[in-house]
C-alpha cells in the first residue's frame, strides 16, 4: 500500500516548504542543497505538478504546494508524536504559546502560576511578538491564543473565552466621575481606533448618557494595560474588555460601573496544528484552561 511513497522526497519537501528555503532544509536534514533540490524535482516529476515557484531570491509555494504542505506537515507531526508516545516519558517538557502583549500581561501571566503548581515540570514560553505566527510553518510554536476573526483553515480550535465591554474605574473615584456632566474618559488607540470610539458611543447610547459630546475630555493610550493603570489610578473611566480587566477587578483595583450595561465583544480562541493537541505538554495546558472559570464559553 505504501511501497511507492517517496518518503525521502516528501520529508525534503516538508522541510523546504516550512523554511521556504532549500538551504535551510539541507541544514536541518544534514544533506546538501543540491540533494534537496534533486528530491523536490523528483517529487514534482512524480506528481506532474510544480510545488515551488523559483524566484530570483528564494522560493515560494504554489497553490498545489501549499495544499500538500498543509496535509503532509500534519501527518508527519502525528507520526512524530506517536513515536514519542511510545518512548519513556521525560520528566520535563516545554511549551510555547503566542498571544498579544495585552492578553499575556493582563490575563495569562497573572494566572500561569496555577498551571505551574499543577505541572512544575513543564516550562512555558510566552511569545508576544508583533508579527502573527503562521502555525503551519513555524513548528517551534505549539499554541496561539488569538482574538476574534475567523479560524484559519487547517487549524484545530480548542474552546474559547467570550468577552464583553463595560465601563470601569477606581472604586473610590467612580461616583465622583459619574456625577460630572462630562466624566474624563480613557480610550485605547487601536489599529482600528474608530472601532473603539464606536464601542464607547454604543455603551453611552445603551446607558442613556451623553458623555461623547464635543468638548469632553478623552485621554488615549496605545496599549490596554496603560489605559487600565490610568483608570485604577483614578484618572478617569475606561471602556475595557471583561477579559483583560478580570485580574484588576479581582484585586480590587477596578470596579465596574453599571454592570447592567455592556457591549458584546469578540472571542479568544486557542489554535494549533491538528494533532499537536495530543502532545503531552499541550494537552496539559488545554486541560488547565478548561478548568478556569469562563474558558470554553462561546
Amino acid at each position: 500500500m505504501f511501497a511507492n511513497l517517496p518518503l525521502t522526497a516528501l520529508r525534503s519537501f516538508e522541510s523546504a516548504a516550512r523554511h521556504l528555503s532549500f538551504k535551510a532544509a539541507a541544514e536541518e536534514l544534514h544533506v546538501t542543497p543540491t540533494a534537496i533540490s534533486h528530491q523536490i524535482k523528483q517529487l514534482e516529476h512524480t506528481l506532474g505538478l510544480a510545488m515551488f515557484d523559483r524566484l530570483p531570491r528564494g522560493v515560494a509555494l504554489t497553490g498545489d504546494g501549499r495544499r500538500l504542505f498543509r496535509d503532509l506537515h500534519g501527518a508527519l507531526l502525528e507520526i512524530a508524536q506517536s513515536l514519542a508516545a511510545l518512548q519513556p516519558q521525560r520528566s520535563t517538557g516545554r511549551l510555547t504559546v503566542t498571544t498579544t502583549a495585552s492578553f499575556a500581561a493582563l490575563w495569562l501571566i497573572p494566572r500561569i502560576g496555577g498551571f505551574y503548581q499543577q505541572h512544575p515540570d513543564i516550562a512555558v514560553r510566552i511569545d508576544t511578538g508583533a508579527q502573527v505566527v503562521d502555525l503551519q510553518q513555524d513548528a517551534s510554536v505549539d499554541l496561539a491564543i488569538r482574538y476574534g476573526g475567523a479560524v484559519p483553515a487547517g487549524l484545530h480550535r480548542h474552546g474559547g473565552l467570550r468577552e464583553y465591554f463595560g465601563v470601569y474605574g477606581a472604586p473610590g473615584h467612580i461616583e465622583s466621575e459619574t456625577s460630572k456632566p462630562s466624566p474624563t474618559l480613557i480610550s485605547v488607540e487601536w489599529g482600528e481606533s474608530r472601532l473603539y470610539e464606536c464601542t464607547w458611543q454604543s455603551w453611552c447610547d445603551r446607558a442613556g448618557v451623553d458623555w461623547m459630546k464635543p468638548g469632553g475630555v478623552m485621554r488615549a493610550y496605545d496599549e490596554e494595560h496603560y489605559a487600565l493603570h490610568a483608570a485604577s489610578a483614578g484618572q478617569g473611566l475606561v471602556l475595557a474588555s471583561s477579559v483583560v480587566t478580570a485580574g484588576s477587578v479581582e484585586r480590587g483595583l477596578l470596579a465596574m460601573h453599571r454592570p447592567d450595561i455592556t457591549v458584546p465583544g469578540e472571542t479568544y480562541h486557542v489554535l494549533c496544528v491538528p494533532g499537536r493537541e495530543r502532545h503531552p505538554p499541550v494537552t496539559a495546558f488545554l486541560r488547565w484552561l478548561d478548568g478556569l472559570m469562563g474558558w470554553g464559553e462561546e
